[in-house]
């Protein structure tokens, strides 16, 4: 019998599946000055949104801390004693904000936590500024608490590879795992890499044309190979040109197009999606992530009552170009 636990109530309809709270928001006592690092960002997403008139408070879900109980659903007792529970406050925060989406994506067909995507995180080991495995925790809830979800697929398109849900779910046939990454940088788990059922390998500076071009082929395939009853999209922007530990050149119309072309075609299969933000700390990250937002509420792709996607309609005109 699954424990009880405060991340699986009721929401109501007014409020669209879109998680959040402001205690996402790190001060990592100076360290954000040393690293590239904006620890603020989950914040200005949901400004900018506010600013567009896209949101308010009352439209949005307020994220719960996971508690310790939440937590051992994956990790091992050992591990969370060794993680000193204040600094990562907000990350517990940002980890139950990704539980909650999970069960509003099966609900509504999308949702997205403007945190999240801990991915170099497993059950026993942390690493990379990942300190909960959200993404497994998000799916292994899934699969004990609502009925008809057995299968998911991981679409890992942030710019390293994602080896903390891919150690937690090897040998697991109940999830396939796709993971689009720069192969020469962080962190390169040649044993994780076995989890990996679609592996594309990037070079350094890949830019837009062949980016977008392999995630949309591979992901077709993902989903026809391993048709699954929720997505679960790690939706990095530290793909972005600039990133110097992402070492990739995807303009920011390309981060945009790439959110685009994801929830489009899982969508069009009608698979709730769970977005999570990931990586991606550049000043100008939080912009680009509120402006991918606004693209997917433009064409229908999210919503509160979003329609059912076709497929053939993947023409419609992105943001002007002036995107930051």
């Amino acid at each position: 019998m699954p424990h009880t636990t405060q991340l699986y109530q009721h929401v109501p309809e007014t409020r669209w599946p879109i998680v959040y709270s402001p205690r996402y928001n790190i001060t990592f006592m100076g360290l954000e000055k040393l690293h590239p690092f904006d620890a603020g960002k989950w914040g200005k997403v949901i400004s900018f949104l506010k600013e567009e008139k896209l949101v308010s408070d009352s439209m949005l879900v307020e994220a719960r801390e996971a508690s310790d109980e939440d937590l051992l659903v994956v990790h091992t007792r050992r591990y969370l004693n060794e993680l000193k529970r204040k600094v990562l406050k907000p990350l517990r925060t940002q980890t139950g904000g990704t539980i909650m989406a999970g069960k509003l994506a099966v609900e509504r067909g999308w949702a997205i936590n403007v945190g999240g995507g801990f991915h170099h995180c497993s059950s026993d080991q942390g690493g990379g500024f990942c300190a909960y495995a959200d993404i497994t925790l998000a799916i292994k809830f899934l699969f004990e608490r609502v009925e008809g979800i057995s299968r998911a697929t991981i679409v890992d398109l942030d710019a390293h590879q994602g080896n903390g849900h891919e150690r937690d779910f090897m040998g697991d046939k109940r999830v396939y795992i796709m993971d689009v990454y720069n192969r020469h940088i962080y962190p390169g788990d040649r044993f994780a890499k076995q989890a990996i059922r679609r592996k594309v390998e990037l070079e350094w500076g890949t830019e837009d044309d062949e980016y977008l071009g392999k995630v949309e082929r591979n992901l077709e395939k993902a989903l026809q190979e391993h048709p699954p009853d929720v997505v679960v999209y790690n939706a990095g922007t530290d793909i972005l040109e600039g990133d110097h530990l992402g070492g990739l050149s995807i303009s920011p119309q390309g981060v945009v197009k790439r959110d685009e072309l994801v929830f489009r075609v899982v969508r069009s299969r009608r698979v709730p999606i769970l977005m999570v933000t990931s990586g991606g700390y550049q000043k100008r990250t939080a912009r680009i992530i509120a402006d991918s937002i606004l693209n997917l509420y433009g064409l229908g792709l999210i919503g509160p009552k979003s329609p059912r996607i076709s497929a053939q309609n993947s023409e419609t005109p992105l943001l002007p170009p002036e995107v930051p």
